[in-house]
């Protein structure tokens, strides 16, 4: 029987009746009935209604019958966009920290000089961040700072990860890239081969990866624009390939490319472009979040207030005039013929809306990069 088929009337069930008020009992308008005098005998019972003719149950309805899955749609082609819009692929389970009893944590930092401590000297060495956050994941936490100034994502590949996976890492610390956009030979598509070298291997050991983005150079050094905006969009690029890599491969991701940070003086040693004790303390208090958030630290951060004293006004200038002039130099001897004909590029491109032809070209750029390490387990939808 279809379930749209009327019942018959023999299974319909019984039309609800409501009994009258009563009075003196439902509210009814009539005063109760008096009290009953004593000895006299009850009313007999009222003899039993009869039961209500019982409803069959309806005969059970076939199941529908099961209905085959849709096929697998192919994904539609398309390239690779800046922002990893691919899925990503199976990646080897990370292990958590280590806790109390566990074996000591083997925190391993590569890097430039930005990891290697510069601008946070301490008597006549150098600490940085990524000392201070290994101070701050406790007493058992063994650190190797492999990090060297200067480095480029070539060094870091080819030198300092052998030598990190040697000593079997439970985290790893990544922030490099920097000195590459101040090369002649700059190159995102190594850059971004070398760090997706570096990443696998490390994810490949179940060890904690971090990274993060960091702020142009130009626009730290307070370089004219015309020089600024090339060293810009180079930095702009490999900060767009540490983000997808990092997302492929579940890195703890600190976005430090932009901010107050970055704007206030009191975060900056005098060569402005390398953080003071203030920022490099910022930064491991940053990095200590990320790991508490992921439920692999416990403790108190880094506190934030520097311990040393703060450089004296002007001290700036005479870094300039002692120091950092020498460090322009040698700059200046591989990157500034380059950088010339990137000013005159940019100088050639100053009618409204003609730079967004050299932003376009840039996201070509990152866009081809991130294409050459794509993995082939991950489509993009």
């Amino acid at each position: 029987m279809s379930i749209h088929e009327e019942l018959p009337a023999t299974a319909r069930p019984p039309t609800p009746v409501t009994a009258p008020a009563r009075p003196g009992v439902d509210g009814g308008p009539f005063p109760p009935a008096p009290p009953r005098p004593p000895g006299q005998p009850l009313p007999p019972a009222l003899p039993g209604l009869p039961e209500p003719p019982g409803v069959p149950a309806p005969p059970d309805l076939p199941a529908p019958p099961d209905l085959p899955a849709p096929p697998d749609l192919p994904a539609p082609p398309g390239r690779l966009e800046p922002r990893d819009r691919c899925r990503p692929p199976a990646l080897p389970e990370q292990r958590s920290l280590p806790h109390r009893g566990d074996p000591p944590l083997r925190f391993v930092a590569l890097g430039d000089s930005l990891t290697e401590g510069v601008g946070d000297p301490v008597g006549r060495g150098r600490r940085g961040w990524a000392a201070l956050l290994a101070e701050a994941l406790g007493d058992r936490t063994e650190f190797a700072n492999l990090a060297v100034s200067g480095a480029l994502t070539l060094d870091v590949a080819e030198r300092q990860l052998p030598a990190a996976l040697d000593l079997g890492p439970d985290l790893v610390s990544v922030l490099v890239g920097v000195n590459d956009t101040l090369r002649g030979s700059f190159d995102l598509h190594a850059v971004a081969r070398r760090l997706d070298t570096v990443y696998a291997a490390v994810t490949a050991r179940r060890a904690v990866l971090l990274t993060a983005c960091l702020p142009d150079p130009g626009a730290m050094l307070r370089l004219p624009r015309a020089l600024a905006a090339p060293l810009a969009r180079r930095q702009r690029g490999v900060n767009e390939v540490v983000h997808v890599l990092s997302r492929r491969y579940g890195a703890l991701h600190l976005h430090a490319a932009d901010g107050e940070w970055t704007t206030d003086p009191a975060m900056w040693s005098v060569d402005r472009l390398h953080p003071g004790e203030r920022g490099h303390r910022t930064l491991a208090r940053a990095f200590h979040g990320l790991l508490a958030d992921a439920g692999l630290a416990t403790g108190s951060p880094p506190g934030t207030e520097p311990r040393s004293p703060q450089p004296a006004r002007g001290a700036g200038a005479w870094w300039m005039a002692t120091r950092g002039t020498a460090w322009l130099a040698r700059r200046s001897v591989d990157l500034l013929p380059q950088l010339l004909r990137l000013a005159a590029a940019e100088a050639g491109h100053r009618t409204p809306g003609s730079t967004a032809r050299l932003d376009l070209e840039a996201s070509r750029a990152v866009t081809s990069a991130l294409a050459g390490v794509t993995p082939p387990s991950a489509p993009c939808p």
